[in-house]
């Protein structure tokens, strides 16, 4: 029985919106879509994936991060720094004053490579900071914010001043970083060219693999006894303070586990794009991925990705066409999400599209039973299990329902 349990769940209401998801993003969106405009839908997911963490941070347990571009741009910078000093070799810098450094230190005087570009020589090493600097930065921010009890507005507006002061960092040291142009001209992953349609196009499809890696361990987490605590945090922090519970613990795994969505979602970014800059890590940034939370559903994990889909695409187009009325129009549709519709399209999915499939599988179900043969209706009904419904607007089964 247990072993049939995973093929049970595609077949309920949640696993059938991670399937259409999937087939939407395998197959239709492939299909449909040429591959300048399918690397482009490659970036929007690489969003979505900080769009994920800030559900279960902020959406969950409560914690308004006004700063997830920094993690971002950290996982990104990382995978950079590797793929630049691939770039680097002596045999493709041999017109510089300093061969095998990357062309912006050579521009800024530098004689040798920095010490903590040194690692980054690894792909195995790069892949870890990839997650572990996030991570790393995430820990030493949590813990120096939760167990003082900072939360609420103060804590968003401490991570806002750190997106700022991470981006004046970067841009200040120019020979170190690129500067205000970042790191470019990002050519090959351990030989293998990255800028051609078939390498854009596999790039597309690891991306998808890893955000519903993401998505099955915030699904994992939320429907543990872990996301139950961190829901009952959000409502009621004394209280699980009081059971005995260490909140800032809890907080300071929840902030991390977002950090680690953000850099995986960076590092994808700068592959799919082919260049890093201090742009995506300051406050503008880190504020258009709320709002694509915000859009999807603060609280639902799959709203996320399609919010992060939906307002991408929107800039897009409309950038397109009126680039310089864009950030009003991102603007109105914050404020818009605020006062008309507060939790999101998952929100708006679960008011108006829910009832019509409720009424829908009941007529199914009712269709089914009349078809059984008379002596399975005679057998009895097992009572000692149910199955509760699934709830889209929290990614969980609603025990209110079961």
């Amino acid at each position: 029985m247990k072993s049939s349990s995973p093929l049970k769940w595609f077949a309920t209401r949640e696993g059938l919106y991670f399937v259409a998801l999937a087939v939407l993003l395998v197959v239709l969106l492939p299909l449909a879509l040429d591959p300048f405009r399918l690397n482009m839908v490659g970036k929007y997911l690489t969003y979505a994936f900080v769009a994920i963490g800030l559900v279960m941070c902020w959406g969950k347990a409560g914690i308004l991060s006004l700063g997830q571009g920094v993690f971002f741009g950290l996982g990104g910078y990382c995978m950079a720094m590797f793929l630049k000093l691939e770039a680097s070799t002596p045999e493709a810098t041999a017109i510089q004053s300093t061969p095998g450094i990357p062309d912006f230190m050579d521009w800024n005087q530098l004689t040798e490579l920095p010490w903590f570009w040194e690692p980054f020589h690894s792909f195995s090493f790069t892949l870890l900071a990839v997650i572990g600097v996030p991570v790393l930065l995430a820990f030493v921010i949590g813990f120096a914010m939760f167990t003082r009890r900072v939360g609420g507005v103060y804590f968003a507006i401490i991570t806002q001043a750190i997106a700022a002061i991470l981006t004046i960092l970067i841009i200040g040291q120019q020979g170190y970083t690129g500067g205000v142009n970042g790191i470019t001209d990002l050519q090959t992953l351990n030989g293998w060219d990255i800028r051609t349609d078939e390498a854009r196009t596999i790039l597309y499809f690891v991306c998808v693999g890893m955000l519903f890696l993401c998505l099955f361990v915030a699904r994992l987490v939320q429907n543990r006894k872990l996301g139950r605590i961190l829901v009952a945090m959000n409502a009621q922090e004394n209280r699980v303070r009081f059971s005995g519970y260490d909140v800032a613990a809890f907080k300071i795994f929840v902030f991390c586990l977002a950090a680690a969505f953000a850099g995986v979602g960076g590092a994808m970014f700068t592959l799919i794009v082919g260049f890093m800059s201090p742009s995506f890590i300051g406050i503008v940034a880190s504020i258009e991925m709320v709002i694509f939370c915000a859009l999807g559903g603060r609280l639902s994990i799959l709203g996320a990705v399609y919010g992060a889909l939906l307002v991408n695409a929107a800039k897009s187009g409309f950038s397109e066409s009126f680039p310089e009325l864009w950030p009003f129009a991102m603007g109105a549709l914050f404020i818009g999400v605020v006062l008309a519709f507060p939790n999101g399209l998952a929100g708006l999915y679960q008011t108006y599209v829910m009832p019509l499939e409720d009424k829908i599988f009941k007529r199914n179900k009712g269709a089914q039973l009349e078809a059984k043969p008379a002596e399975k209706a005679a057998e009895p009904k097992p009572t000692a299990e149910k199955t509760p419904d699934y709830d889209p607007m929290i990614d969980s089964y609603s025990p209110e329902k079961s």
